[in-house]
């Protein structure tokens, strides 16, 4: 809040709880609307400047800083000086604050009930000040959690590219390597990807179709890698329009299979399934395993993906991936 805000709620507070107290006094009892202000306005004047004087000075310059021999020194001696002025306050006006019942009060009774009332100004104060000090810090600590998390999703995020051209660079060149004439289409279809990954997916969420495009892409381009022997059993059921998901979250499951899988066994094609339905996500992958792949878990892809879901999808997802003897399967249920 700008400090111009906050001295304007300051004063409209402490002008609220005066009237409020004159209003009260005034219909409650016999007392002259200036006894009222004198007792009130002008008294209460002294106090609000004993709250903001432990508020903006002795709180921040001694108390945070751990003096608190010399903080509790400064407070009784403001406590006594104010209670001192309210005392010089009273004899000047002294017919209407000096007088109780017909007799002038003493000196020691009258500075021990306002000593009273200045401690409970100095109380209110300290209050206010562990406060909105206790909300700053855990504001604080809010943006920098944020701002770690943002660096670390950003940092998994960075990732994802150069794993993914690492792996589809050296699918190319093999093309390259035996002479392939479907190297360019190869090269067409990363271009498409690549500017798919650095154009489309700069926000926090993408549309779900723009998603399946990229899967469909990546699949097209193994496909072509495989000289259109790689058999994958893709399906999507549900509605996509209007659908939204965090952008590079499930090729990581692909790439898998078909790094680690049998991809060119027509009997056991790579089986995708991802249906969309009531705001909710079901993705199903299941490849078969070559038997002398020891890293059929792949890498730091699904780790990768895994801490995504953590921090993106908190208590919003469920991952289950079965490593058995002959297959591996990965599904994964996304609220969206």
């Amino acid at each position: 809040m700008r400090k111009g805000w906050q001295i304007f709620w300051h004063i409209l507070f402490w002008t609220s709880i005066i009237s409020f107290f004159v209003f009260v006094a005034r219909n409650g009892g016999k007392s002259s609307m200036q006894s009222l202000l004198i007792v009130f306005v002008v008294f209460g004047l002294v106090n609000i400047g004993l709250f903001y004087l432990n508020y903006l000075v002795l709180i921040p310059r001694y108390l945070d800083k751990k003096k608190y021999k010399l903080y509790a020194a400064l407070v009784i001696g403001a406590i006594i000086v104010m209670g001192l002025s309210k005392f010089g306050l009273a004899v000047i006006f002294r017919p209407i604050t000096y007088i109780h019942m017909g007799k002038a009060i003493g000196f020691w009774q009258y500075t021990f009930s306002t000593s009273f009332t200045s401690i409970v100004f100095i109380f209110l104060s300290t209050v206010l000040k562990f406060t909105i000090d206790w909300f700053l810090n855990e504001r604080i600590q809010r943006d920098l959690e944020n701002q770690r998390l943002t660096a670390e999703l950003s940092f998994l995020k960075s990732q994802i590219n150069p794993h993914f051209l690492f792996n589809s660079l050296n699918s190319i060149y093999s093309l390259a390597y035996q002479k392939s004439d479907t190297t360019p289409e190869a090269i067409l279809k990363l271009s498409e990807i690549m500017r798919y990954m650095l154009y489309e997916c700069n926000d926090n969420k993408v549309e779900m179709s723009k998603e399946l495009q990229y899967l469909q892409n990546y699949i097209d381009l193994q496909k072509i890698r495989f000289g259109n022997k790689a058999f994958i059993d893709f399906e999507v059921n549900g509605e996509v329009s209007n659908q939204q998901i965090v952008p590079l979250l499930l090729i990581s499951f692909i790439e898998n299979a078909f790094k680690h899988g049998i991809a060119n066994d027509a009997l056991s094609p790579i089986k995708l399934r991802i249906n969309l339905e009531d705001g909710h996500m079901y993705f199903f992958i299941q490849n078969k395993k070559h038997t002398h792949n020891r890293d059929a878990s792949g890498g730091i892809g699904l780790a990768n993906v895994r801490r995504r879901l953590d921090l993106l999808y908190p208590g919003k997802y469920n991952l289950d991936i079965r490593d058995e003897a002959d297959t591996y399967t990965c599904q994964l249920s996304l609220a969206l």
